[in-house]
């Protein structure tokens, strides 16, 4: 099953790359440890014993690495790789690997990201899109949020004729805890442009990206 997501009930940009920056700012890196070591201790732990006594100091270390998409900025990440083409044929790149954290409990989501789009006389180096789809990912995120910045983004830098772009993922929060149904998985999508106004364009597109997802 796909979906269109309108933006209008989402967070700007701005919003989500600014709120946690601001944050970081004003919280230390001995801060973020302390907290962690209360969260042991509040799990009955003894955080001093010798395989917890670096823990917080892993755990803020890790938690820095998955989040580091909000230390990153699409003009950084693009650096000019963006370039004068005459072409008007789908350009699609499928199967990105992406590996993101739900913001309503810091659990891992792991998913595929294919995204493709209709050249206006621009394309974009094929390993931005990729890095593009690592960067949102690299956030505290939903998967409508994430599919939606996606598309969002190709759309800002191309301002092509059309964008397409599917997730597919798996959701730790669905199956370590919760419900507990290992083997789900969710497909939401972006349609803009030709991809939402013309039906043979927009299957095409879901022939190529068609498979059977496997996440484990």
């Amino acid at each position: 099953m796909t979906s269109q997501f309108s933006s209008e009930f989402l967070p700007s940009e701005a919003a989500i790359a600014n709120i946690p920056e601001a944050t970081r700012t004003q919280v230390s890196t001995e801060e973020m440890e302390r907290a962690v070591r209360t969260l042991l201790v509040g799990l009955g732990e003894d955080p001093d014993r010798e395989g917890l006594r670096d823990t917080p100091k892993r755990v803020v270390k890790a938690l820095k690495f998955l989040t580091q998409g909000y230390n990153q900025s699409l003009d950084e990440l693009l650096n000019g790789a963006v370039f004068h083409e005459d072409t008007d044929e789908m350009v699609l790149v499928r199967d990105i690997d992406i590996f993101s954290s739900c913001e309503h409990h810091i659990l891992p989501i792991i998913g595929r990201v294919h995204v493709a789009y209709i050249p206006n006389g621009r394309v974009i180096g094929l390993s931005k899109i990729a890095r593009i789809c690592e960067m949102y990912a690299r956030r505290l995120q939903v998967q409508e949020r994430l599919t939606n910045r996606i598309a969002e983004a190709i759309e800002s830098i191309l301002k092509p004729q059309g964008v397409a772009v599917v997730v597919e993922a798996t959701h730790m929060c669905m199956v370590m805890r919760g419900v507990q149904k290992p083997g789900s998985w969710t497909v939401s999508s972006a349609m803009r442009g030709a991809f939402a106004e013309d039906v043979r364009t927009r299957q095409e597109f879901m022939s190529l990206i068609r498979h059977t997802p496997a996440f484990h």
